[in-house]
């Protein structure tokens, strides 16, 4: 077991297990963004930071078809930082919670000697999708293309700046698809980890395996922080999935079939992992 699956496991309330935690019809999702492990201030602006810390919250409530509404922000800022980057830091977080309704209430700032930014977000949902519900012979679905976020983080690991517009500083979130098709969706969650890995945990949560349908390279299914939406769907509802991608101008793609048995890890594991 890695040490954030153990971790985990220390905790046991019922809520815990998927991108967010549903209580009633509240849920509940908090992400860190820390300087060294997620990113280099060498790579990305200190607005940049604010609106990547923000986005990869929200995408955690998109994927189980929440409202992001409210927000907790805790920053911890070294000595160096001047107000000019605290101002274009706090500007990136509003720009991207604006974009989604969600408004910053209130949180708590440190001294630290590092850039780290922790955001608690409150959203509402009548219809929360979980990681569970799959059944032998579902589909198995990516949104978008995979691939480019882990090309652009080896760029930046060789010194050489990211592109203009790279989906690493800023991920594409998929919040009008996941809404309109939401009814046809079995479980869901986001690629923050690569679609391998994410994909066995979701399979693990069913106790199922996957066939797959076509092949995926490694270095798209081990792709990091892509922040596209991988679900699951039973096949009858192909046709009413393929016709919502294509009003929301949304690319799908569907890779696999759930299948009895067990999924083995394949991607090395993105957390915990020393990128200085």
């Amino acid at each position: 077991m890695d040490k954030e699956s153990f971790f985990i496991s220390l905790f046991n309330s019922k809520a815990i297990g998927d991108d967010a935690a549903v209580v009633g019809d509240r849920v509940y999702s908090a992400d860190m963004f820390v300087e060294n492990v997620h990113f280099k201030r060498e790579w990305m602006s200190p607005y940049e930071i604010g609106y990547k810390a923000m986005a990869v919250n929200i995408s955690d409530a998109i994927a189980m078809n929440a409202d992001p509404r409210l927000a907790l922000l805790c920053v911890g800022m070294p000595g160096d930082i001047s107000p000019f980057e605290m101002r274009e830091l706090a500007r990136g977080v509003l720009e991207c919670a604006d974009l989604y309704g969600v408004e910053v209430i209130g949180g708590d700032t440190v001294s630290d000697s590092k850039i780290s930014v922790s955001i608690t977000l409150v959203s509402e949902t009548k219809r929360p999708i979980f990681r569970t519900g799959i059944k032998p012979g579902y589909l198995l679905a990516y949104t978008g293309t995979l691939g480019e976020s882990a090309k652009e983080l080896k760029r930046a690991l060789r010194g050489r700046r990211l592109k203009s517009g790279s989906r690493f500083k800023k991920p594409v979130l998929r919040d009008k698809f996941v809404a309109k098709a939401a009814r046809y969706l079995k479980a869901a969650m986001d690629i923050s980890d690569g679609l391998f890995e994410d994909l066995r945990k979701m399979l693990k949560s069913n106790s199922l395996g996957v066939k797959m349908l076509i092949d995926v390279k490694s270095d798209a299914g081990c792709s990091g922080e892509e922040y596209e939406i991988l679900f699951a769907f039973d096949p009858k509802d192909l046709r009413a999935i393929s016709k919502i991608a294509a009003s929301t101008r949304t690319k799908v793609t569907v890779f696999g079939e759930a299948v009895r048995g067990k999924m083995p890890a394949i991607c090395p594991k993105h957390h915990f992992k020393n990128r200085r």
